[in-house]
C-alpha cells in the first residue's frame, strides 16, 4: 500500500476575500487566526512550500483589545541602525497614532520567517475605521 502525498498547484488556489471586525476582540487570540487564514491552514489544499491563503480585510482595528496590562506596559523597540538609534513607542501610543501597525506586527511575527511571508502580507489589509474600500471584490463577513 502506496500513500500519496497532495500538493497545491498554483492553477489550484483559489483565493476569497474575508472581512473581520476587529472591535473587542483580543489582540493575540485574532491574530492567531487570521495568521492561519493568510498561510492557507484553513483548507485542505494547504502546502506549507506555498502561498494558498485568503485575502483578508481587518476594519476597526483602534478598538482592539489586550489583556492584563499591556495597554500601560506593552512596548515596540526599533533601531536605525545607528549609535543612539533606539526608539521605543508604547502600546497605548500606537493605538492612538497608528492602530492598523499594532495588527499588522502581530500577525507578521506568527507567519514563516520565509520568502512566502511577503507574499502573506501582501494578502492582509488592515483599516482603523468601520469602512474599506474592497466592496468590488465580494467579502464575506467572517466571525472569530
Amino acid at each position: 500500500m502506496t500513500q500519496k502525498c497532495y500538493t497545491s498547484k498554483a492553477s489550484d488556489i483559489v483565493r476569497k476575500w474575508y472581512v473581520i471586525d476587529a472591535e473587542g476582540k483580543t489582540l493575540g487570540r485574532l491574530s492567531s487566526q487570521v495568521s492561519k487564514i493568510l498561510q492557507g491552514k484553513n483548507k485542505p489544499t494547504y502546502t506549507p512550500s506555498m502561498d494558498t491563503g485568503d485575502f483578508v480585510i481587518i476594519i476597526n482595528a483602534e478598538k482592539i483589545h489586550v489583556t492584563g496590562n499591556k495597554l500601560n506596559q506593552k512596548e515596540y523597540h526599533r533601531h536605525s541602525g545607528y549609535p543612539g538609534g533606539f526608539k521605543t513607542t508604547s502600546f497605548k501610543e500606537l493605538l492612538e497614532k497608528q492602530p492598523e501597525k499594532i495588527l499588522e506586527k502581530a500577525i507578521k511575527g506568527m507567519l514563516p520567517k520565509t520568502i512566502l511571508a511577503k507574499q502573506m502580507m501582501r494578502k492582509l489589509k488592515v483599516y482603523a475605521g468601520a469602512s474599506h474600500p474592497h466592496d468590488a471584490q465580494k467579502p464575506e463577513k467572517l466571525e472569530i
